[in-house]
């Protein structure tokens, strides 16, 4: 039914998106349901954390459970099983203790330093990525509940029916795209169901947490720091470009384009815009003169473009509103290959890279030399170019991702399909240039 959890991901959050705009707070199920979480809370612009959530079970039969455990020491007791089971206090207490003892370390290892975020009278929607039993997501619900959500919404891809209507008298509204009544593991939905690890879910709770705090920044009135045209002396040679710097920056971006555009790049702007939005200054220029330009072999000659790039980037860093900031590259079909040879350049530091529909095979022996975080974007239908970014994935040493825009060719000019790109790089600059403990 799904090719993965990012495909259920963006399958859930289009149907949630009616959500968008309410007091939401969007809460993943550790570990499974949390990078559909992530998806949901992006479109519909709310909050992400984790409810974690520990199953009590009856010590001579753990499966049985007679409570759940969440955060700020709420219990949820079941007294028709506590009863049944003849417990006592002194049998239940060990178990709550283990219980609350392992809650306490997931909570540190995927939150952080980051406080738990407030449910009182919001509406919590609670994510996983199926339900089988349903013993977890219902813990889930009465937890919320019990810290005081208003309204209760459980939301998943796919479940058994039984169990789901089973879960209405927990929520006040389930959801899911997919029910069916042979149902034995979630896993068997899924093309690929690899196993989240923890190291993702702190990230992905990391890059929510960042962009709620540009939103919130981006939500002022205040004007940009800096919205002009400006000009670098590169290598003896003026160069023009249009810098922007949005109050309270996160970082700045340097647009690299590729041959045959320029700075006006109808495309890059849009991209640009979609950055701004999040927080993030941004740079494009051109990398040759008019005259330049005339000369075909100009636009190929990868050094001399880095070189210039280089230039630029040293230029940019002495800029009064821009000092401490990180630096990223995002390079567009040859500028891609620019941008990977001046990331490997030792008299830069950049944070990370985005390559779109890029060349990065262009950028030759220097691909092995790369130290920032980079994030190669290719269409799907955009074959050639795809096969030549998976070949140069292989040849990086740094951390690298190929993200693969289904449907798309080499332009990204179909429907959404530039937006996707635009949104990926977004993310990926944001969890890899922002300052330690923003948003925290």
């Amino acid at each position: 039914m799904f090719d993965d959890r990012g495909d259920a991901g963006r399958r859930l959050a289009a149907r949630l998106r009616p959500l968008r705009g309410e007091d939401v707070v969007v809460l993943g199920l550790p570990r499974g349901g949390v990078p559909l979480a992530f998806d949901v809370a992006r479109a519909l612009e709310a909050p992400l954390d984790v409810i974690v959530v520990r199953k009590l079970g009856v010590p001579h039969q753990p499966e049985l459970a007679f409570g759940a455990i969440g955060e700020d020491d709420v219990r949820v007791i079941n007294d028709v099983v506590v009863r049944r089971a003849g417990l006592t206090e002194q049998e239940m207490a060990p178990v709550q203790r283990q219980q609350r003892e392992e809650l306490s370390r997931r909570v540190d290892r995927f939150r952080g330093a980051r406080p738990r975020i407030s449910l009182t009278g919001r509406t919590a929607v609670i994510i996983d990525d199926g339900v089988a039993t349903g013993a977890t997501a219902r813990a889930a619900c009465r937890v919320a509940r019990a810290h005081g959500a208003a309204r209760v919404v459980l939301a998943v891809p796919v479940g058994a029916r039984d169990t789901l209507a089973a879960l209405a008298k927990d929520a006040d509204e389930v959801i899911c795209l997919e029910t069916s009544v042979w149902f034995s593991a979630v896993g068997q939905c899924y093309v690929n169901f690899d196993q989240t690890t923890d190291d993702e879910v702190a990230d992905l709770l990391r890059r929510a947490a960042v962009g709620v705090a540009a939103r919130q920044a981006a939500a002022g009135d205040d004007p940009p720091l800096r919205d002009d045209e400006v000009r670098v002396v590169a290598a003896g040679v003026e160069l023009v470009g249009h810098l922007t710097i949005p109050e309270n920056p996160i970082g700045v971006v340097v647009f690299v384009h590729g041959s045959g555009s320029s700075r006006h790049s109808p495309r890059n702007r849009y991209v640009a815009k979609i950055l701004e939005r999040a927080g993030l200054g941004t740079l494009l220029f051109d990398l040759l003169t008019p005259a330049e330009e005339l000369h075909r072999a100009n636009v190929f000659d990868i050094d001399l473009l880095s070189q210039r790039l280089v230039d630029v980037t040293g230029w940019l860093t002495g800029q009064d509103q821009i000092e401490g900031l990180r630096i990223g590259y995002f390079g567009a079909s040859t500028g891609a290959a620019a941008a990977l040879r001046a990331a490997a350049d030792p008299r830069v530091r950049i944070a990370a890279v985005v390559s779109r529909g890029g060349r990065p095979d262009l950028a030759g022996t220097a691909l092995a030399h790369v130290r920032a975080p980079t994030l190669l974007i290719v269409g799907g239908h955009d074959h050639l170019v795809l096969e030549l970014n998976r070949q140069a994935a292989k040849a990086m040493s740094c951390e690298n991702t190929l993200a693969v825009v289904s449907g798309a060719t080499h332009l990204f000019e179909e429907p959404g399909a530039l937006r996707h790109a635009g949104e990926l790089a977004r993310d990926w600059f944001m969890s890899r240039m922002a300052p330690a403990g923003a948003g925290g």
